[in-house]
């Protein structure tokens, strides 16, 4: 097995710290030991990736080694632009957050979740300067908040407010990709800024920051692989997915056993220092592990979705089951994806 790397510059962190799991490239060796299984080495899996994301795990653990057909790598910053490339037929399969299928799916994407994975949701935060006079969510009113467009972070920021009886339009919205949030929230131009790991971490470590609320009880905790349509199919491809896919399971229960290894891993893919890198393991990387893409988590983004579309931040509403695909749900354990109610959502 050969894998190979192709970036996507224009999609790149201008900041060098910031090229962590939500952005960057990945090195990639030659792996040894292949086996030809079922025409597999002709085959080539184009893979979206975020820095310090799926490859990082999977060589970490040992998952890269003998694999029976070619990985090409392609790195994104977020995982809105990763499902462009998916939706362009540019990538097969790659991993994203909870809310970038719900956008890509209500903007009638081409797209298949055909995987997920369940952690906690602590590390998904609201956060805040030390020395902010802001004590709760409530107080958000009239106040100025960072969140990227579409990411995980951008459905905290709806959810949360909710819960403290605020509406999404009692919110001065910033929409900035992370470079450019940290930069506003750093220099004192917005009030909050709504994050996930390892930007939390990084936030609470070293740029003088709190938590404000997290995503615990608010936020599903899902992450999904989502696949090109036309990649699914293809039988040699298909075979491929659902080895990847495995692969990519046992990658997580070895980070879910061995948090202080895979955080030298991620600090040394990242440039994070260790400490920062071991807090979001802790907190939210090695607590993930593969699921079914069941009912139960079907349900749970239908609410994201029902939930922006209301808002009409996505076009209209849409049907999420008939963007997933089940058929590599063996043998997984169930989602337990919470099932919550905010209420109809206002804009």
């Amino acid at each position: 097995m050969t894998t190979m790397r192709r970036f996507a510059p224009a999609l790149l962190l201008p900041l060098a710290l910031l090229l962590t799991a939500c952005g960057g490239s990945s090195a990639a060796d030659d792996a040894s030991g292949s086996s030809d299984k079922g025409g597999l080495s002709g085959v080539t899996l184009n893979v979206g990736d975020q820095k310090g994301g799926s490859e990082a795990i999977l060589r970490a653990a040992g998952q890269l080694d003998g694999v029976p057909y070619r990985i090409k790598w392609s790195t994104f910053t977020s995982g809105p632009p990763l499902l462009e490339a998916v939706n362009a037929k540019a990538v097969d399969i790659g991993g994203v957050g909870n809310t970038p299928p719900v956008f890509a799916a209500g903007a009638h994407s081409k797209i298949t979740v055909v995987g997920a994975s369940h952690g906690s949701s602590a590390g998904e935060v609201i956060a805040v300067p030390k020395d902010s006079d802001l004590k709760s969510v409530a107080e958000l009113k009239g106040r100025s908040v960072a969140v990227a467009q579409g990411s995980s972070a951008h459905f905290q920021l709806v959810a949360s407010p909710a819960k403290a009886g605020l509406k999404l339009s009692d919110v001065k919205v910033s929409y900035l990709q992370p470079a450019d949030a940290l930069a506003a929230f750093s220099r004192g131009r917005v009030d909050a800024w709504a994050i996930w790991d390892p930007y939390t971490s990084q936030v609470l470590r070293k740029a003088g920051a709190r938590v404000l609320t997290t995503g615990e009880g608010v936020v599903n905790g899902l992450g999904f692989q989502v696949a090109a349509p036309g990649a699914l199919k293809d039988r040699n491809k298909v075979q491929a997915i659902g080895d990847y896919l495995t692969r990519l399971r046992r990658a997580q229960d070895w980070a879910h056993g061995h948090p202080e290894e895979w955080a030298k891993v991620w600090s040394k893919e990242t440039g994070l220092p260790y400490e920062v890198a071991l807090d979001a393991v802790k907190r939210s990387s090695g607590t993930r592990v593969a699921v079914a893409v069941d009912d139960a988590a079907i349900a749970s983004e239908q609410k994201i979705a029902d939930t922006f579309a209301d808002l009409k931040l996505i076009p209209n509403h849409f049907a999420f089951k008939d963007f997933v695909d089940k058929r590599f749900n063996a043998n997984l354990p169930a989602s337990n994806a919470p099932a919550h109610s905010y209420g109809k959502a206002s804009s």
